[in-house]
């Protein structure tokens, strides 16, 4: 099966996916809000508008509804492997480990899916532009940001094996200069699993 990785690096100084196998029902409680729950279950606001169209008005929910929540048990399992293992040889280096920003590997997620469903494998999306604007436009705001992406590795550790040998996703990987990561996963109906990693130091 073929393999393939790639990064992207930039320091910058600045002023719906379809991949949910699972789900689970919520009953809405006092004081909630679309956001809060999808803070709560590390998901999009969109992602559950979409799972739920009997809500007319997302603004509008009320006490006892009940909502449809698209989970992501196993892929989030093995996005957090790959953030471990990053970790592990941070490490291993001396480094500060990174902490896992749910929201960036929303974005990591929406990459790998991109990549799938519109038949590329580079830095720059036909649908959101370079990984910084697409960063960007979901709310992410940073210092400094980077990208790896990765293409037909079947297991975390296969995959950052894979970047760990190549200098320039090793660099991504162990830089000082970043402090939180994101990683989103996603597979084709081959199998062929997807991988992007997202680095950023927040502003």
């Amino acid at each position: 099966m073929k393999k393939r990785i790639s990064l992207i690096f930039l320091f910058v100084f600045l002023f719906s996916v379809n991949v949910f196998a699972q789900s689970q029902t919520y009953t809405v409680k006092y004081g909630d809000t679309m956001w809060k729950i999808a803070a709560k279950y590390q998901v999009g606001t969109s992602e559950i508008i979409s799972a739920n169209p009997q809500i007319k008005n997302p603004s509008l929910i009320y006490p006892g509804q009940k909502l449809t929540i698209p989970t992501l048990t196993d892929v989030k399992a093995q996005e957090t492997e790959v953030i471990r293992l990053v970790n592990v040889q941070r490490a291993k280096a001396g480094l500060q480990p990174l902490t896992q920003n749910w929201q960036l590997s929303r974005v990591a997620r929406y990459k790998s899916q991109d990549m799938i469903d519109r038949g590329y494998f580079a830095h720059n999306s036909p649908t959101y532009g370079s990984p910084f604007r697409m960063m960007e436009s979901f709310g992410i705001r940073y210092s400094a940001a980077g990208e790896n992406i990765a293409m037909g590795q079947q297991s975390p550790s296969q995959v950052m094996n894979a970047w760990m040998n190549s200098p320039g996703h090793r660099n991504n990987i162990m830089s000082p200069s970043f402090t939180q990561i994101g990683v989103g996963l996603a597979k084709d109906k081959y199998g062929r699993m997807y991988w992007t990693q997202m680095f950023i130091k927040p502003l």
